[in-house]
């Protein structure tokens, strides 16, 4: 092999060497829809915060608002704990659902 092969050859390992991490991560589809109230929370607080934030934005677009009430959030986000803490074998969505009326 001459060397521009050789180089060649080396370069190519090289790209797959560093691709190969990122292609290997495992993917998870998680059903929003179907988390219960355990599930959601026994989440850590990083966890929590996204589920929380990604279910507000996502109710919200549904019943077309278009704006962040940051209080409004904050006391939604602790009455569905507390709600959740006394229903723990039923789905988030319920909750939300019967909260928002939609």
């Amino acid at each position: 092999m001459n060397r521009f092969g050789t180089n060649l050859f080396l370069g190519s390992l090289l790209l797959v060497g560093i691709a190969a991490p990122v292609t290997s991560q495992a993917q998870i589809a998680v059903d929003m829809s179907r988390l219960t109230c355990g599930q959601y929370l026994a989440m850590s607080p990083d966890q929590s915060r996204i589920y929380a934030a990604w279910m507000s934005g996502w109710f919200n677009q549904k019943m077309g608002s278009t704006y962040v009430n940051f209080e409004a959030y904050e006391r939604n986000v602790e009455n569905v704990k507390a709600w959740c803490g006394t229903n723990p074998g039923e789905l988030v969505m319920t909750g939300l659902q019967r909260a928002t009326g939609k």
